[in-house]
């Protein structure tokens, strides 16, 4: 089973709000996730990112692929393998 950690989409319509999960690849976009580890919130100035760092380092070290978009997050936020 290939993990990736990935955004998934919340809010309304033109007023996206994401999470940051744990998925299996093959699962769609909004559907199944294995864990939360975090917020993204790119509506406000600057953008809002809230990550359980412990949490990611962990899914990092037991092989979890980030997407690009949730591994230029991490680098912002200090989280490296």
């Amino acid at each position: 089973m290939a993990v990736k950690i990935r955004l998934t989409r919340m809010g309304q319509k033109k007023a996206p709000f994401y999470r940051i999960i744990v998925a299996d690849s093959r699962s769609p976009r909004d559907g199944k996730l294995i864990a939360e580890i975090g917020t993204y919130d790119p509506n406000v100035e600057p953008a809002a990112v809230k990550v359980d760092e412990e949490a990611a380092k962990k899914w990092l070290a037991n092989g979890a692929q980030p997407t690009e978009v949730v591994s230029r997050l991490f680098k912002n936020a200090g989280i490296t393998k």
